[in-house]
This record gives structure tokens, sequence and C-alpha cells, in this order.
């Protein structure tokens, strides 16, 4: 995650209610407007029947009071607004007691197409959708469990199998690859050069392979991992993820198939 932001997050009401500005909901409508076509033509049919079953508004930001109580009849969960940045240990945590952290701001205009750390428009169109699949929600549930009992040194390889599943997940769906991951459905670029494009890798879906494959947020990735069989993902959830861990450990890292973040001079 990045490690500063030129955003702030949102103050809600004492509801849980946030007031945003005529612009800022006229940026949702814009993303939504955009967004719509892409993930009907490349996102996996449970991400889009999760889309569906939220109905969300197309005219301004959705509200987390709102979502939670859909969310909350549909597997258990609840989206809670949250400061721009977080530990991995808060966000593990909430994942863990079945509450989804939801960044409560909305990008810019000049950062419509792309923006590094994560908005409300990635993480409530993004994410929402698969936490109304009780078998999404649950491998998120286990993901945040797992991360409750490692140590810090270890956050960094456990998120690794978030990443590469729920953010940027692919599976094949009658013989056809979609996007799975959140963080390809909320993204304007990277949804279709993920599905499309002949430069990235495309592996099989593998939990110590993923485990041991660094990633950058801030490009299009050039490693995804896709599910031929989607079950594979919920079955990861009853694994003993702290020993997959070590194993990867003691294996160590891939070499990076990204170049080195330049630094500001």
């Amino acid at each position: 995650m990045p490690k500063s932001t030129a955003y702030q997050a949102k103050t809600p009401d004492g509801n849980g209610f946030i007031r945003y500005t005529p612009e800022e909901n006229a940026v949702w409508h814009d993303l939504v407007a955009a967004q719509l076509p892409n993930v009907r033509k490349y996102s996996a049919p449970e991400y889009l029947a999760g889309l569906h079953k939220l109905d969300l508004p197309k005219d301004r930001v959705p509200q987390c009071p709102d979502l939670s109580a859909t969310l909350r009849d549909l597997t258990g969960w609840q989206v809670e607004p949250v400061p721009a940045l977080i530990g991995f240990g808060k966000f593990f945590g909430m994942l863990a007691n079945r509450t989804f952290p939801a960044a409560s701001f909305i990008r810019r205009r000049e950062d419509f197409n792309y923006i590094e750390e994560p908005d409300i428009f990635h993480e409530i169109f993004g994410h929402t959708p698969l936490l109304t699949d009780s078998r999404f929600a649950n491998f998120s549930q286990a993901i945040g469990q797992a991360g409750l009992r490692a140590g810090a040194k270890d956050y960094s390889w456990l998120i690794r199998l978030y990443w590469f599943s729920i953010e940027f997940g692919l599976t094949r769906t009658n013989g056809e690859t979609k996007a799975l991951g959140s963080g390809l459905a909320s993204s304007p670029t990277e949804l279709a050069y993920a599905v499309t494009s002949d430069i990235a890798e495309r592996r099989p879906f593998d939990v110590i392979d993923i485990l041991r494959t660094p990633y950058r947020i801030d490009i299009h990735q050039p490693v995804y991992f896709v599910l031929d069989d989607i079950d594979v993902l919920f079955q990861a959830a009853s694994r003993d993820l702290l020993a997959d861990v070590r194993q990867a450990q003691v294996m160590g890292l891939h070499a990076p198939k990204y170049p080195p973040k330049q630094l500001a001079s």
C-alpha cells in the first residue's frame, strides 16, 4: 500500500453517513458509467451477480450504512469507513470480524483513470459485489483470521494471496478468461489489459507460487493467476495458510518481473 496520500478521509456523521459534494457525486456517476460496459464484457459471472444484488446508485456515492444493511442480510458482512491508509494488522483484524474497510474519499478528476491508493469507488464498486457471495465472504474472513495469527514479518507474504485472488485474480468461465479481482473491476485500464493483453503472464492458481510472487501496486500487473475451477480458491480457506507462508519463506521470493520503482530525486 502507498506510504502517503494526497487525499484526506471524510468524516461520517453520527449515523455513519458522509456528505459528498455534487462534484464528488458526479465523479462517481462518470466512473460507473465508464466502467459498467467494461465489467459486463470482461468480469466473471460471480462479480456481475454480486453487482446486480447490490444495485448500487449510479448518480451518487453509495453510503456505507445502506451497503452494510444489504450485506448483513446476505453474508453477515458490513462496510466501515476508514482513513485512506491502514496497516496490515488492522486490515486483517477487520476482515476477521467480517468488516470491510472502505476509504471514504473519492478520486479527483485528474486521477480519474488511475489512483494509487484505494478510494471509495475501488472499495465499493470493486469489492462489495464479491462480498454478497458467502463463499468469497468466507474466504476473505479466512485471510483475516490467518493474519491475526501471523507475525508482522509474515504480513507481506500472506497479503499476496489476497492480492492475486480477491484483488487481481482471473478465472476461466466456459473457456473464456474473465476478471475476478476487485482491483480489476474498478480499473478503467487494467481490466481489459488483464484479460486480453498478450504481454501479461497468466499462471495457474497455486498458493505457494502466489505467496512467492512479488508485486507492485502502481503498475499493471505483469503476472496474473488464473482459477480454472473457482472452488479451488474456496478450498484454500481451509488450508494452514501460515504453514504455507513458512514454506514460501524457505523457498524465497521469485525474481520480480517488473522494473524497480524509481525514487524521486
